[in-house]
């Protein structure tokens, strides 16, 4: 079978939490959160990139789960932080009622291209039990590579607490597109350009002062997915 792939393995169940901000609504709130929040490390004086290549079945299964409201539904990615190509994340997340269980397998660069190349074989190589289970859905149900994602993140950390806010803006994408390690691609913008998203997440509790400082904006929880957003422009376009 060849040799033995080493991964490292992590995993989170969470509430996810999605709002839509106009720039200049997102940069102000974003600026009072940092006075009480910790910047992610890998933040930088301007946030960090962040480029995803989903899979969905033969039949786009996940997608219309996901545009049909289900419950119970299941997004497979392959997700890297340019201009660092070193480390892959092989990612599952499965909605199930309000939490997110996201399941994250890390592999080489040459793991990804042959999983991208559809040779699923790779994944038993790792032992693990989340590659095995990948290994029958990915075969049984006919995934594919669909699509690139790819946008510009700042995160934040509540200190003492499990919580995670990411705003995300420049959001892009490409159907039909798995070139992964592409140094550039050519992506077209999925959100208008003054949109940026904000991801709330937490396993527990949110702290008063942030469900209390996103109250002040008046915004209602909306189901933004990028990935479903990416795709469903090109059903409309073709």
């Amino acid at each position: 079978m060849g040799e033995k792939s080493i991964t490292a393995y992590k995993e989170w169940q969470r509430v996810e939490k999605k709002y839509l901000f106009s720039t200049p609504i997102a940069y102000t709130l974003r600026r009072r959160l940092q006075a009480v929040l910790q910047e992610d490390a890998h933040n930088g004086p301007d946030g960090y990139r962040v480029r995803s290549l989903y899979f969905d079945t033969i039949s786009d299964a996940d997608f219309f789960d996901k545009l049909d409201g289900l419950e119970q539904r299941r997004k497979v990615r392959l997700r890297i932080y340019p201009p660092d190509y070193g480390a892959v994340k092989l990612e599952v997340k499965e909605k199930s009622g309000a939490y997110q269980r996201k399941r994250t397998l890390t592999v080489s660069p040459e793991d990804a291209r042959a999983l991208i190349r559809r040779d699923f074989d790779v994944l038993l190589r790792m032992e693990h039990p989340l590659a095995s289970e990948l290994f029958g859905i990915l075969y049984a149900e006919v995934y594919l590579p669909r699509c690139i994602v790819e946008y510009k993140r700042q995160a934040f950390l509540a200190p003492g607490g499990d919580v995670r806010l990411t705003f995300d803006s420049l959001i892009s994408a490409r159907e039909g597109c798995s070139e992964l390690f592409a140094p550039a691609l050519n992506l077209y913008p999925v959100l208008d350009s003054s949109d940026i998203t904000l991801e709330v997440k937490y396993s527990h509790f949110l702290f008063g002062y942030i469900r209390d400082t996103l109250g002040e904006y008046g915004k209602i929880e909306r189901s933004v997915s990028k990935y479903c957003l990416s795709r469903h422009i090109s059903y409309i376009q073709s």
